[in-house]
């Protein structure tokens, strides 16, 4: 009997000490990755849960742009930092379309924080969406899967912008990761490549 506490008491020491060894194991993790995150807010907006690349589906309705600046198959520098790489790398133009454009402020259906201002979403991806554009302050469903959480999300709009939006393929400047079909670009967030 001796023996079998002994034993006990020495098993339940071991799991203690490795539940410790592991919390503190698991805790540079963590803030490693609370640091990846603070890298990757960008704009006031947290991507570290962005889909970058995507199918070259678009929405139901969306038109294509009958004289865009960067026609389809062009390139172009990109000069915006919706993630972590994105800033100057060079892009192909997969798509061009005219639309209203917007960035809203949501709650994740999956539970996470609020995201504010995020860039962007497109009059084709809510929920039944009207003729007419909505303006600041209004409320839509997503109907898009840019970030997790997003898609079913009950969304405020922040900001609306009637112009043409692009969907490019490019390689990340950190990484080289190529993502492609990425949505949306806006004209503005480009330069012309040299």
């Amino acid at each position: 009997m001796k023996k079998f506490k002994m034993i006990l008491i020495l098993l339940l020491a071991f799991i203690v000490l490795a539940a410790c060894s592991e919390t503190e194991e698991t805790n540079p993790e963590s803030a490693k990755e609370s640091e990846s995150n603070t890298e990757e807010e960008m704009d006031g907006m947290d991507h570290s849960d962005m889909n970058m690349s995507g199918s070259d589906e678009v929405p139901e309705g969306l038109q294509e742009a009958s004289n865009p600046t960067y026609p389809e198959g062009s390139q172009a520098i990109i000069k915006a930092d919706h993630m972590e790489g994105m800033n100057g790398a060079e892009a192909t133009i997969t798509g061009a379309y005219d639309t209203t454009v917007y960035t809203i402020s949501y709650t994740p259906t999956n539970g996470g924080q609020k995201v504010t201002d995020h860039k962007w979403v497109i009059h084709e991806e809510l929920e039944n969406p009207s003729d007419e554009p909505l303006e600041t302050g209004d409320e839509a469903i997503v109907n898009a899967d840019h970030m997790e959480g997003m898609d079913g999300a009950t969304a405020e709009i922040d900001s609306a912008t009637k112009t043409t939006v692009y969907m490019v393929d490019f390689e990340l400047t950190t990484s080289g990761e190529k993502v492609t079909n990425h949505k949306w670009l806006t004209e503005d967030e480009f330069t012309p490549a040299e």
